[in-house]
C-alpha cells in the first residue's frame, strides 16, 4: 500500500513536472519573441513595403499644376498631390486625391508605380529635393506644368506585401481547398459502403498527411509551376496548399458529419425529401460548426507554413501585382510572412525584424484558436 502511494506521488509529480515544463518552454519562446520585436511593431509596421523603393515616375495632368500653403501643407491642384515637411524623412506626401493622375503613374520600364501616402519626395522634374528644400520652393517646380516626373522612394522596413501575400494565399487555397475536402468527406460518411474502396481513400489520406510539407512543395514546384507553367505565384502555392490540408480538411468534415444523428437523416427521409435535399438542407447545416472548425485550423496551418512555401511562392518581398495593370494577381509570385521572417534570419540576421512578423503570426493564430473554441463551445451540441 505504501509502495502504491509512493508510486501515486511520483507519477503525479512528473504529470506536474511536464505540464509545468510545457508551460515554461511556451513562456520562453513567447517571451523572446515578443522582447526582441516589439519595439518594431506599429501602425507603420503593418502598411510599409518590406524594403525601401526608389523610382522615377512621370504621370500627366488634364490642367496646370496651382498650388496652396495651408497649415504647412502644400496642396498642389491637378496633380492631386499633398505634401508636408517630416523632421526625420524631409517632404512626405500626406494625401493623393482620388482623382489624381499621379494614381497612375509609371516608372521608366512602363510599369505603374502609383504614388501613395507615405511616399517620400525627393525630385520634382529635373529638380532635387531634400531636408533644406522648403515647401514653397517645391511649389514653384509644379506650379504651371501639366506633365511631372517624379523621384520618390517607398520606405520600407514593413509587412505589407507580406500580409497582402499571405491572405491572397489563404483565400484562394479555401477556395479551392474547401469544396474538394467537402465533397469527399460526404461521399466517405454519406454514400460508400465499408470497403477496399474507402479503405484505399483512408489510406491515401493517411500516407498524405505523413508526407513532410517539403515534399509537397517539390511536387508542386514540379508540377504546377513546372509542367503546367504556372511559374512560383499565389496559384501555385495554393494548388499545393491544398493537397498538403486536405487530409485536415477531409477528416475534421468526416467528423463533423459522423456527430450529426442518423435520426435526422431518418426523419428527412421519412418525409419525403431525396438524399441531396437531407444532405444539403440537414446534414450539412448541422455540422457546419465542426466543418468551420476544421477550416479555421487548415487557415492556421497556411498562415504558419514555410517549407511547402518556399518552392511554390518564392521569396519575393513584394506585392503580387501584374507589371501590366499593377493589380494583384493570383499569378504573380510574393512571400508570406513565415517565409519572410526566415529570410531575414538567414540572409540578413535581423532577430528583431523576424521576432515583429513572429508576433503578427503569434495574434493571427491565437485569434483563429480562440474563435475556434468559440463556435466549438457555442454549437457544442451539435459539433
Amino acid at each position: 500500500m505504501q509502495k502504491r502511494r509512493i508510486s501515486d506521488i511520483i507519477v503525479t509529480a512528473l504529470i506536474w513536472l511536464a505540464a509545468a515544463a510545457t508551460a515554461g518552454i511556451l513562456v520562453i519562446i513567447v517571451g523572446f519573441i515578443f522582447s526582441n520585436g516589439w519595439s518594431l511593431i506599429s501602425p507603420e509596421f503593418l502598411t510599409r513595403d518590406a524594403n525601401d523603393t526608389l523610382r522615377i515616375v512621370h504621370f500627366e495632368s488634364e490642367a496646370p499644376a496651382t498650388f496652396s500653403i495651408d497649415d504647412e501643407a502644400l496642396i498642389i491642384d491637378g496633380a492631386g498631390l499633398t505634401l508636408e515637411q517630416d523632421e526625420t524623412y524631409g517632404i512626405r506626401i500626406s494625401n493623393v486625391t482620388s482623382n489624381s493622375p499621379a494614381r497612375t503613374a509609371l516608372d521608366n520600364a512602363d510599369e505603374v508605380f502609383p504614388i501613395r501616402r507615405g511616399q517620400v519626395l525627393e525630385g520634382v522634374n529635373a529638380d532635387r529635393i531634400d531636408g533644406t528644400t522648403s515647401l514653397s520652393e517645391i511649389a514653384t517646380m509644379f506650379e504651371g506644368y501639366t506633365a511631372f516626373t517624379l523621384r520618390v522612394r517607398q520606405l520600407g522596413g514593413g509587412i505589407f506585401p507580406m500580409l497582402v501575400s499571405t491572405l491572397m494565399l489563404i483565400f484562394t487555397t479555401l477556395l479551392i481547398a474547401t469544396p474538394i475536402s467537402l465533397l469527399a468527406a460526404i461521399y466517405m460518411v454519406e454514400y460508400a459502403k465499408q470497403g477496399r474502396v474507402v479503405n484505399t481513400i483512408r489510406f491515401a489520406i493517411e500516407i498524405l498527411s505523413g508526407l513532410p510539407s517539403v515534399v509537397h512543395g517539390l511536387f508542386g514546384m514540379l508540377f504546377f509551376a513546372g509542367m503546367l507553367g504556372l511559374g512560383r505565384s499565389i496559384l501555385t502555392a495554393a494548388l499545393t496548399m491544398t493537397i498538403l490540408l486536405m487530409p485536415i480538411m477531409i477528416r475534421a468534415t468526416e467528423e463533423a458529419l459522423k456527430t450529426v444523428p442518423m435520426s435526422y437523416r431518418e426523419a428527412s427521409l421519412g418525409l419525403g425529401a431525396n438524399k441531396i435535399q437531407t444532405i444539403r438542407k440537414v446534414v450539412l447545416p448541422s455540422a457546419l460548426p465542426g466543418i468551420t472548425v476544421g477550416i479555421i485550423l487548415a487557415i492556421g496551418r497556411i498562415v504558419g507554413e514555410s517549407a511547402a512555401l518556399l518552392f511554390t511562392l518564392g521569396t519575393f518581398a513584394r506585392l503580387p501585382q501584374s507589371p501590366v495593370s499593377g493589380n494583384l494577381s493570383i499569378f504573380e509570385a510574393g512571400a508570406t510572412m513565415t517565409l519572410r521572417a526566415f529570410i531575414e534570419v538567414q540572409e540578413f540576421g535581423n532577430i528583431e525584424m523576424a521576432s515583429a512578423i513572429g508576433i503578427v503570426i503569434l495574434v493571427i493564430v491565437f485569434t483563429l484558436n480562440m474563435f475556434s473554441k468559440f463556435i466549438t463551445r457555442k454549437f457544442g451540441k451539435t459539433a
